[in-house]
């Protein structure tokens, strides 16, 4: 959600939730507590995404976005070869092993923090005034040197830190220039003598103050979507369009694809208002629910969220608990689930299959990813 930056709203800051369908790890406020569900799939809630502290603390702009995000995996992440994993020695006089460093898990590239999580195949990026989802295609796992979840979590990675630098800057931002420099960056990254394969679909949100007022810049390419729902009047103020070479080839940066940003991205200014809800999404939502089930959703959850009923609804302890976003983000994730896993429903990716002579029935079991600002 958009919001202005008061001295009272300060406290908002970094209010970012997020969960990982999978096994269910709770997060509030630092604290944290495991919970099995029955189908023994992991549900995980926390803050922002990992980012340096400098770029936290040099971020005070007058919008930002108060956070939360969904995730949903069919599958866990592969995890990160070397040297994306444990931080190198620096020099002769740093000890060979970094055994005193393994309880840290983030990862690291060339003794940087990688920003962003993954999901599965997909990465997420979430911050106060950058978001973005980037789809990893799956099937690179079938290969020896495939790694579709390193991909998409580098590009995001490359991405941010270049968009971080013109963050305050009253010139006009360039987020496709950006990306074709995060996409030049991951491809040196993953060569020799680290060579690993993938492709991924990308896109993202960057928040923009223009005189005094929130513009967001949508850069996309492939079928991750970028859209802005207004609560309020139950529209959508804007989405992004989808890319695809044919019905169910995305457009996709990585390993022997054709495309490119500054060849194939496109980037669009939304001017905005407080309120209005930011969602970067995969495909796994928009292949499951129709527009107006997402905006119907979203409506339902920010109306539980501020109902004055004094019925402890779910809507009411997610604020109470700092998690009000988050809460939203997950009733959205929860009913594209519901689709994806019935064999018998309708869903968005059956009609577009049916209408190209494809015959398939219920919703699209894929990775999910929801970021609600």
């Amino acid at each position: 959600m958009l919001t202005l930056r008061t001295p009272i709203l300060r406290a908002l800051r970094g209010n970012a939730k997020f969960i990982n369908y999978g096994e269910e790890l709770l997060i509030n406020r630092g604290a944290s507590n495991w919970a099995t569900s029955p189908e023994k799939r992991v549900t995980h809630v926390g803050t922002t995404t990992p980012q340096p502290e400098e770029v936290v603390q040099s971020n005070r702009l007058p919008y930002y976005f108060d956070t939360g995000y969904a995730l949903f995996a069919k599958r866990p992440s592969r995890p990160f070869p070397p040297p994306f994993l444990s931080p190198p020695s620096g020099s002769f006089s740093d000890p060979l092993s970094t055994h005193d460093r393994s309880r840290d898990r983030r990862s690291f590239y060339q003794g940087e923090l990688v920003r962003g999580i993954s999901n599965g195949d997909d990465a997420v990026l979430v911050e106060e005034n950058l978001i973005g989802a980037n789809d990893g295609v799956g099937a690179w796992v079938t290969r020896p040197r495939g790694h579709a979840a390193l991909w998409s979590r580098l590009i995001l990675h490359f991405w941010a830190v270049e968009a971080s630098k013109a963050l305050g800057d009253p010139a006009t931002p360039d987020p496709v220039k950006y990306l074709q420099k995060a996409f030049e960056q991951t491809k040196e990254a993953t060569a020799d003598p680290n060579e690993w394969q993938g492709t991924t679909t990308s896109c993202s949100a960057y928040l923009h103050t223009e005189g005094s007022a929130p513009v967001l810049y949508a850069t996309n390419i492939g079928d991750s979507r970028v859209m802005v729902v207004r609560p309020s009047s139950g529209e959508i103020i804007y989405k992004t369009t989808e890319q695809w070479h044919w019905f169910d080839c995305p457009y996709q940066l990585g390993t022997n694809s054709v495309d490119s940003p500054s060849a194939n991205a496109t980037c669009d200014t939304v001017c905005i208002k407080e309120d209005d809800i930011v969602l970067a999404v995969t495909d796994g939502l928009p292949d499951n629910l129709w527009d107006h089930e997402i905006v119907g959703s979203i409506q339902r959850s920010v109306g539980a969220l501020s109902s004055e009923s004094e019925t402890r609804t779910a809507g009411k302890r997610a604020i109470e608990s700092g998690g009000g976003m988050m809460w939203v983000a997950q009733e959205l994730v929860r009913e594209a689930r519901e689709v994806a896993e019935n064999p018998f429903a309708e869903s968005p990716f059956m009609e577009r299959a049916v209408e190209e002579g494809i015959g398939y029935e219920g919703g699209e079991f894929s990775e999910t990813v929801t970021l609600r600002e």
